[in-house]
């Protein structure tokens, strides 16, 4: 008599074999052949698919299974759905459940992580640990600090505490050290990845291909790191020993031949860069790229078209992209996107024939962020700094009448405000760099936006230096703004108790405790020193109104003038008063031939004064001649001319 399928599968799930999911995917479907109806056998089936890491097969059963099974699989459905990368189907099967079970909220935590929703993944792993976490606290630290790591990537601002010890593990080591490399911080981030690297090396609980598998990311950040600092030869080492490196993930594949080939970029000729990149193999839509990946790759794609002179292609891709995107924006993808657009508009002209074409595009386009920029590099280019300044400004005009709060936003967006204050101060024109900094601290102040950490700060410092109560004022509530969000800065409570000082005192005694002790500050600074050193001051900005005035008594002494004076003079005696005249009127003035002397008795000293007589002209008015003389036979002008022989 055959056996029960039902009763086989119950007996291989309670036997020595229950790892091997080929045979209990095999057992489940000879017992759902067996019953339809075996809701049981069929969610067997699913978790095995889902062990084979066939998710598409797992969707599809669950699709034909009905809602019955659905119901009761949502964690299953929804791990399914995220590994595919369905990451709006995943985040709709979740709220199904009750979010409030332990493994659903490590399910929407990476669904939230893949979805770049950061700060929500963020929330759910904080929520996790301040739980009973027992065994799993590892873990849940090492996702955290990846989410961390993607939001620093992603340009927003994620909780940083300075390193005090280096961390137990490999992966929290390069977690870690990744979050370092997004803030700029290279040095520690290349302590970690190094120490990481040995971690993994000397980890016992990974096999020989697992250890390799997890050394080459390690290796892709460390010649990242290379690259960053100008080491390019021992990136590209680095770079082509993990290329040698077969089985790999797409989107690791991707990076890291994008990463290779910017750098042979500078050696190689663009037309075989272009075929290189090509012929990859690897395209942006198989590999899983986070959306500032994909951007530098679509990036990297479209210079190297105009490398090789596509350009109408590349204006004609960029358009699209642009004509779905939404303006005006501080999405770095987007604005790059732009500058990329204008590079393919103006390709081939010079820096003022592209000026112009660019104005006339940026009358069709008046919102659009990367094209204003591109058009500010090329009057500063050009030497333009009154030219860039005022279309920035003009541009802040049109922001500024826009009724979106985005809008807003992109006013005071930190680099553009920074560009401002940058132009303003090159042209000396401090207050309203000043005037910049007030406006964009009210405006962020009233927001609850981390993203204008750095412009806060700036805006508290500059008013801060201001004697103005109301400044002082504005410049504690953007430090007391700051010293919220980030849980008790000192930096930021320095700030608070600096601008506090001179308007409100009463509130300065609980943010003192905040402060470091003086002693840990000036701990191993010699004092004496500092003061027989002196104080070195910044060079002031000469003014360009002005010219600055010089020092005569040090030119006198360097450099005096030589006394002129002629070859017969003697001490003493009288000048020539008639020194200053010309030559020709002084009284010794002899001329020497007989034009000379014709000259000299026509002149009026001395000569003959001629007489003049006016004749009237029909229309008015007169013109004098010479009168003539007698006309007798006296002669003078009018003698008569002797008659020659004949």
């Amino acid at each position: 008599m055959p056996k029960d399928p039902a009763a086989a599968l119950s007996s291989l799930l309670r036997g020595a074999s229950i790892d091997d999911h080929d045979e209990i995917l095999e057992a489940a479907n000879l017992a759902i052949n067996a019953d339809k109806s075996n809701v049981l056998a069929r969610h067997i089936k699913l978790v095995a698919l889902l062990k084979l890491d066939r998710f598409d097969d797992a969707i599809r059963f669950l699709a034909e299974s009905g809602s019955t099974l659905e119901s009761k699989c949502i964690l299953e459905m929804a791990y399914a759905l995220y590994k595919s990368g369905e990451l709006k189907e995943a985040t709709s099967t979740l709220k199904k459940g009750d979010l409030r079970e332990r493994s659903l909220q490590h399910i929407a935590a990476q669904v939230a992580y893949r979805a770049e929703r950061f700060s929500e993944a963020g929330q759910i792993y904080e929520g996790l640990l301040e739980s009973n976490v027992g065994a799993e606290k590892n873990d849940l630290n090492i996702n955290l600090k990846a989410v961390h790591a993607q939001a620093e990537w992603s340009g927003l601002s994620a909780p940083s505490e300075p390193l005090r010890s280096m961390p137990d593990s490999f992966e929290l080591c390069y977690n870690i050290a990744c979050a370092s490399i997004a803030r700029g911080e290279l040095g520690e981030a290349s302590q970690l990845l190094q120490r990481a690297a040995m971690l993994c090396k000397e980890s016992d609980e990974l096999e020989d291909e697992d250890r390799e598998a997890e050394l080459r990311p390690i290796w892709l950040q460390q010649a990242y790191i290379h690259a960053r600092e100008g080491k390019f030869k021992e990136a590209l080492d680095l770079y082509n020993s993990i290329g040698s490196l077969s089985n790999d993930d797409e989107d690791f594949n991707m990076v890291a031949r994008q990463n290779r080939l910017s750098l042979e970029a500078k050696a190689t000729n663009p037309y075989l860069l272009h075929r290189k990149m090509v012929a990859g193999g690897v395209t942006p839509e198989n590999a899983k790229l986070f959306s500032y990946q994909s951007s530098r790759e679509r990036q990297n794609s479209y210079l190297l078209d105009l490398d090789v002179h596509k350009s109408s292609g590349v204006e004609v891709k960029t358009h699209k992209f642009l004509q779905l995107s939404e303006r005006p924006t501080n999405s770095a993808s987007v604005n790059t996107m732009a500058i990329v657009n204008a590079a393919a508009v103006a390709d081939g002209l010079d820096d003022r024939a592209a000026v112009r074409k660019l104005q006339a595009l940026a009358a069709k386009r008046p919102l659009d962020v990367g094209l204003l920029l591109t058009i500010v590099q090329l009057q500063l280019r050009l030497n333009r700094k009154g030219a860039a300044l005022s279309l920035l400004q003009n541009f802040f005009t049109r922001l500024e009448n826009e009724d979106l709060d985005t809008a807003k936003d992109v006013r005071f967006s930190p680099g553009l405000v920074a560009l401002a204050v940058s132009l303003m101060r090159a042209q000396g024109h401090e207050n309203s760099a000043k005037a910049e900094f007030v406006i964009a601290a009210k405006h962020w102040t009233k927001r609850s936006n981390t993203a204008s950490y750095s412009l806060l700060r700036e805006s508290g410092i500059e008013l801060m230096r201001s004697s103005n109560p109301e400044d002082l004022k504005l410049a504690a509530s953007a430090f007391e703004k700051l010293f919220a969000e980030h849980k008790g800065s000192s930096i930021d409570s320095a700030g608070l108790v600096a601008s506090l000082a001179a308007v409100d005192t009463e509130n300065i005694s609980q943010h003192m405790s905040e402060l470091p002790p003086v002693e840990s500050l000036i701990k191993g600074i010699n004092v004496k020193n500092l003061i027989q050193a002196g104080v070195v001051t910044a060079p002031s900005r000469p003014n360009t109104k002005k010219r600055a005035a010089t020092d005569t008594t040090e030119k006198a002494n360097t450099k005096r003038r030589r006394r002129r004076l002629p070859k017969d003079y003697e001490e003493g005696k009288a000048p020539d008063p008639e020194r200053w005249l010309p030559l020709r009127d002084r009284s010794s003035y002899r001329p020497k031939n007989k034009k000379g002397k014709k000259k000299a008795a026509e002149s009026t000293q001395g000569g003959v004064v001629k007489e003049e007589e006016t004749l009237g002209l029909v229309g008015g008015g007169g013109v004098k001649v010479e009168k003539s003389g007698g006309g007798g036979g006296g002669g003078g002008a009018a003698k008569k001319k002797k008659k020659g022989k004949k």
